[in-house]
């Protein structure tokens, strides 16, 4: 009786027959895999066969491992094929029957790729901890194997399935999703790990590219994951976002970063020249087409004229031959070619007849309106053709050009993408009011040229009253399980900060009048600058070889020689750079007995006092606050930008503050030390305050966090950035140590006294 498994079904199967049923497959198994074992584990093999035939998993799991261990011992070696007995009982009991048998065989194809031990063995652990942590997702990660393994090292495919783990937590249909290879972010990570070129690792460069040669600067995302597999293959403009594929499938190396560049140099032409939409009317799904691929056409040319190195940029992704059978997609594909290369011939008379009609000297090609007329002929020759157009699977070529979705104004016919054949289904309509092109040249100039990564135009947040920024930045993220930084792992999201009351942080300062006296008093001691040498001095740590030469010829001469023959350094002023980061989440919600506050008041109250010194000392400095709601939504507020005055709009902000969500600290760090690194001072300073452990919604390993933040830390270090953290939790030692070092933390037991010891701090600190 065989036994037939459904893909995304994980029931543990009913015990089909007894081994004895079994035995006329089961035994001369035994006898044939004697052969591949010495003779000294000869009965150690078969008695680990004996072994899982007496356990109760029924006949098939016995009998797989009897038929693939002996190859296995062949391909690798003896002990391995033993070894693996443990695991295969181990699935059966964690996981299921059919994982249990289909484990010999996979391990088998993981020992032909694999070819050491070594290799080998950081496969088996992955799929042991695969069995513990996530058992569900075993059967899917085994039967595609061969496949990842011909891919990916052992190393890198344990990195895989530990991203796997991380960003799906416990969330069992989320596992299997993504070890199912059907979660966007598995085949991400799966390409990452790989090696391929994805547009993550390019964006900064690419986004420069499109600002220097367009002068723009959209809002770029990746395609989402909801998004059809058909989109998934070619950019989108939506709602005045431009959405690109993580991958362009079949794109390797130079040519990967080619395609992106050729796709951003298209997106600037269509912003630049496409000005206007077109009436979607009446049009049948072939002449939409048509007028998108005329539409292309144009703005190319338009855009060759300026710059005519864009020819050589995107006339290599045109492959199209003059030959084949005609296939509606395949003419489409010659017309574009055609179109764009001057030197190719096609025979094709609907093809030459294309050309013709787009190259007359009387078209004004600065007039979308030729499109539409050539589009709509061309359309009516193949309908008269009785060519087949189906537009569900049609897929613009070459691959570097957009959907065209924004080219087109969908009118009444919005809620109709079914019943138009599809040609548009599963995408995004973009608003007229939100197309860039539209935006003046002046505006485009006034936009922010710095700090490009990942930046989004502002959108109201659904889930809160407040504003995203403009600026999203994704990071790295440490694992200390596999020693690396997973690229591109958290996104960081600043958000606009709530107003509060101003004059809340003048009446602090009215309360707290002594300590402001007490500040004023010790602010002149402080100094933090390059110590500058002091020459011709009375007194000093070494002689000043120049005064020393000048007073022994003084001497000879018979003149009083100058006694001033020393040298010393000293500071003259301070040179200093600070970035005070506000622990913001949830827990500072807590109350505080002694003080009949909370936490983050007292957060608000010291940085106040903090603020009053740094300004009167006229130190650069900033204010910033972060929480967190999963990898994908670090916020980050800024209260107060270097080079800003400190005044009743950043007062403002600060008083504006809210307690919630979680502590990703790490990633806030990594954005705030980008900040800190464009100062020009001796010295550059992170202040942070929190009151907790670093936590998230989306980590259960705690330890995670902790190194990720240690490893920020030491990064920023290098970088000649120093970091002090002032603790808020009784006990926060123990990890806030391993953090930051022992010598760059102070944990306050007592909060009440934080508004008093935070500047105090800050002083000594500095001084």
């Amino acid at each position: 009786m065989s036994t037939s498994t459904t893909r995304g079904k994980y029931a543990v199967f009913p015990a089909s027959k007894e081994l004895g049923d079994a035995n006329k497959e089961f035994l001369p198994l035994i006898e044939q895999g004697r052969e591949s074992f010495p003779v000294h584990l000869v009965n150690v093999w078969v008695e680990a066969c004996h072994k899982l035939a007496n356990a109760g998993y029924g006949a098939l799991i016995p009998i797989a491992y009897a038929r693939y261990s002996p190859k296995l011992a062949v391909t690798l070696q003896p002990e391995a094929a033993i070894n693996l007995v443990s695991l295969v009982s181990l699935a059966a009991i964690k996981v299921n029957r059919a994982a249990a048998e289909l484990l010999p065989k996979a391990a088998l194809e993981a020992a032909t790729e694999c070819k050491s031990t070594t290799d080998f063995s950081v496969w088996q652990i992955t799929i042991e901890e695969l069995v513990h942590t996530a058992p569900e997702s075993v059967l899917p990660v085994l039967e595609r194997t061969k496949t990842i393994l011909s891919v990916l090292t052992t190393d890198q495919f344990r990195s895989w399935v530990i991203a796997g783990l991380r960003s799906t937590g416990d969330d069992t249909l989320r596992q299997i999703q993504y070890f199912s290879f059907n979660d966007a972010e598995s085949e991400k990570w799966f390409r990452h790990e790989a090696g391929d070129v994805v547009y993550t690792d390019l964006d900064r460069r690419l986004k420069y590219y499109l600002k220097s040669l367009w002068n723009l600067r959209p809002p770029i995302r990746e395609l989402s994951a909801s998004t059809s597999p058909l989109s998934l293959r070619r950019i989108s403009i939506t709602n005045g976002v431009v959405q690109i594929p993580e991958v362009f499938p079949g794109f390797h190396g130079e040519q990967a970063e080619l395609i992106f560049r050729a796709g951003l140099a298209h997106v600037g032409a269509h912003l630049t020249y496409s000005t206007k939409k077109f009436a979607l009317g009446e049009l049948k799904p072939i002449q939409v087409a048509l007028v998108s691929l005329i539409e292309d056409a144009r703005v190319e040319t338009l855009a060759i004229r300026v710059f005519p190195g864009l020819k050589k940029l995107w006339l290599p992704f045109h492959v199209a031959k003059p030959s084949g059978p005609k296939l509606v997609p395949h003419l489409l594909a010659r017309l574009a070619r055609a179109l764009i290369d001057d030197n190719y011939h096609d025979s094709d008379g609907w093809v030459q007849k294309g050309r013709d009609l787009f190259l007359d000297p009387a078209n004004d090609m600065t007039d979308p309106a030729m499109c539409r007329r050539i589009g709509v002929l061309l359309g009516n020759d193949l309908g008269q053709l009785r060519a087949q157009f189906n537009s569900k699977t049609y897929v613009i070529e070459p691959p570097y050009r957009d959907d065209n979705m924004g080219l087109w104004d969908f009118g009444d016919h919005q809620g109709d993408e079914e019943d138009n054949d599809g040609i548009f289904i599963e995408a995004m309509r973009m608003n007229e009011q939100d197309d860039p092109s539209n935006n003046s040249p002046d505006e485009n100039k006034n936009e922010q040229d710095e700090n490009v990564e990942q930046q989004f135009h502002a959108k109201e947040s659904e889930s809160s009253e407040e504003c995203e920024s403009e600026i999203a930045v994704r990071y790295p993220e440490f694992d200390y399980l596999t020693g690396s930084e997973r690229p591109n792992w958290t996104c960081v999201v600043e958000y606009f900060p709530d107003y509060g009351d101003s004059h809340k942080i003048n009446r602090i300062l009215e309360t707290h009048t002594d300590l402001v006296n007490r500040i004023k008093n010790l602010i002149q001691s402080a100094k933090v600058s390059l110590p500058e040498r002091l020459h011709h001095q009375s007194v000093g740590e070494s002689l000043d070889l120049d005064a020393c030469i000048n007073a022994v010829i003084s001497r000879r001469m018979g003149q009083v020689p100058d006694p001033n023959i020393y040298s010393t350094t000293e500071r003259k002023h301070r040179d200093l750079s600070v970035l005070v980061l506000l622990d913001i989440s949830n827990s500072t919600n807590d109350q505080v007995p002694a003080a009949n506050t909370t936490v983050l008041e007292l957060e608000i109250q010291a940085t106040t006092l903090l603020a009053y010194a740094m300004s009167e000392l006229d130190d650069p400095f900033g204010i910033a606050a972060f929480c967190s709601d999963g990898k994908e939504n670090v916020h980050y507020y800024r209260i107060k930008n270097f080079g800003e005055a400190y005044d009743t709009n950043s007062k403002a902000l600060l008083a504006g503050l809210k307690g919630k969500l979680s502590t990703r600290m790490g990633a806030a760090m990594r954005h705030a030390f980008r900040e800190l690194a464009t100062q020009q001072t001796h010295r550059r300073l992170l202040l942070i305050i929190t009151d907790g452990e670093p936590s998230d919604i989306d980590v259960k390993d705690k330890k995670y966090l902790v190194e990720d933040a240690r490893k920020v830390v030491h990064s920023a270090s290098r970088l000649g950035i120093d970091t002090f953290c002032v603790g808020l939790e009784a006990g926060g030692e123990n990890y806030l140590h391993r953090i930051f070092d022992k010598k760059n933390v102070v944990v306050i037991d007592s909060l009440d006294r934080l508004p008093e010891r935070l500047p105090m701090l800050y002083l000594r600190l500095t001084a």
